[in-house]
C-alpha cells in the first residue's frame, strides 16, 4: 500500500513537471482538437483552434469550456442555433476563455490564426 501511494506521488509530480515544461501541451491540444471535432468543428479549423487556445488558456479555463458547453439536460447535443451558443457561452463564466474561443474561432476560420 505504501509502495502505491509513493508511486501516486511520484506519478503526480512527474506529470505536474511534464505541464509545466510543456511536455504535455500536444496532449492537451490533441485533446482540445477532439473535444472541437466532437462539436462538429472541422477537423483543420479545429487543429488551429486548439492550438491557440492551449498556448493563451489555463488547464482550468479549458476544463471550464467544456464542461460550461456541455449540453445539459433537455439542451440539444448538436445542431443547435446562435441563442444556444450564447447560452451556453454565458454559462461559462470566464470572459478570457470565452474571448479566446471566439477570436481563435473567427481567425482560423478567415486562415490568419
Amino acid at each position: 500500500m505504501k509502495k502505491l501511494l509513493i508511486g501516486l506521488v511520484l506519478l503526480a509530480v512527474l506529470a505536474g513537471g511534464a505541464v509545466a515544461t510543456g511536455f504535455a501541451d500536444p496532449l492537451i491540444q490533441w485533446r482540445v482538437k477532439g473535444a472541437l471535432v466532437e462539436a462538429g468543428i472541422g477537423e483543420r479549423r479545429a487543429d488551429c483552434m486548439a492550438e491557440r487556445m492551449v498556448d493563451r488558456l489555463t488547464i482550468g479555463q479549458l476544463w471550464k469550456l467544456r464542461q460550461g458547453m456541455a449540453a445539459q439536460d433537455g439542451e440539444p447535443e448538436e445542431d443547435y442555433g446562435l441563442g444556444e451558443l450564447v447560452k451556453r457561452l454565458r454559462r461559462v463564466n470566464d470572459g478570457e476563455a470565452v474571448a479566446v474561443l471566439t477570436t481563435s474561432a473567427g481567425l482560423c476560420t478567415l486562415g490568419i490564426g
